[in-house]
């Protein structure tokens, strides 16, 4: 029979500020690090219909509100990290795998295609709910297959045709997560790879406020244009409300200058939407996912 006993760990009233790119948000009632795959399932199993649930990988695109979150965080960040070569030409790793880890471990084999993951601030499920993407490419023309969990701790393994991407968005079969992928890749020149993930990055570098707390792209690119350029053509580089402040190095990126809280960038957020529709008649759709929940 299988063991009902958990290994991974709880904590109580734990801050989501450490967890999030952005360096925001209040407590969780409770938060899992889950051992392995088997060990989450178990939690879950055991977990009350009711009870919310967030899924927290790297933390990137996600706004959690001062006030914290009223339930239970999944946290796959140092777990959930397995990673192999399961035959030629196809990777299997589970969603806590870091997209950068994940490029660099496909050169390494020898396969290419994914070399934008190395420029993605998240995880590979992260990358497969949203569908992530840079530099033209995109996670989801390269998934074969995947494995999802439900609430109840179920496994399933599923084909990628049952589920729908589009820009920066996902769907597919409801109440289950993305908990690993398989993923397939051309064979290819693994050293031309790397070179050309040290010039994304290099790039990346130079474009974007590398260092300072942001969750990476704030809005989604509108049809034939660009967020970033809609933004700095109103002015609204350096815009500031509280600790928060549109990057003057990208307009597309709102950085925590030290103090900012969470009501602060989700302000700045809805000002430089609003700013933008009322200036171009172009309404700006966030990438960023925000988690408000009841004062704890």
């Amino acid at each position: 029979m299988p063991s009902t006993a958990l290994r991974g760990e709880l904590r109580e009233q734990e801050s989501l500020a450490g967890y999030t790119s952005w360096r925001v948000g209040g407590p969780a009632r409770r938060l899992y690090r889950p051992a392995d795959l088997e060990d989450l399932a178990v939690f879950l199993s055991q977990l009350s219909p009711a009870e919310p649930l967030l899924w927290i990988g790297l933390g990137s695109n996600l706004l959690v509100g001062d006030e914290g979150f009223a339930g239970t965080v999944i946290l796959t960040q140092g777990c959930l990290t397995a990673m192999r070569l399961d035959e030629p030409g196809r990777i299997h790793a589970q969603a806590g795998v870091s997209c950068a880890k994940l490029a660099r471990f496909a050169a390494r084999n020898d396969l290419v295609g994914v070399e934008f993951l190395a420029g993605i601030p998240g995880t590979l499920g992260g990358a497969l709910a949203m569908n992530a993407g840079a530099w033209g490419g995109e996670t989801w023309p390269h998934v074969r297959r995947l494995w999802t969990i439900d609430r109840g701790g179920v496994i399933r393994e599923r084909d990628a045709a049952d589920f729908s991407p589009g820009y920066r968005q996902v769907s597919g079969p409801s109440g289950e997560w993305f908990a690993a992928a398989e993923l397939g890749l051309a064979r290819g020149d693994g050293e031309a790879g790397m070179t050309r993930m040290r010039a994304l990055l290099d790039e990346r570098a130079q474009r974007q406020p590398i260092g300072l707390p942001s969750c990476g792209s704030v809005f989604r690119n509108p049809p034939g244009d660009h967020a970033a350029r809609l933004i700095e053509a109103l002015g609204l580089k350096g815009c500031r409300i509280g600790g928060a402040q549109v990057s003057e190095k990208h307009a597309n990126f709102i950085i925590n200058t030290g103090d900012a809280t969470a009501s602060d960038i989700s302000a700045l957020i809805d000002h430089v939407r609003d700013a933008v529709e009322l200036g171009t008649g172009i309404r700006l759709i966030p990438e960023v996912r925000r988690v408000a929940g009841e004062r704890l």
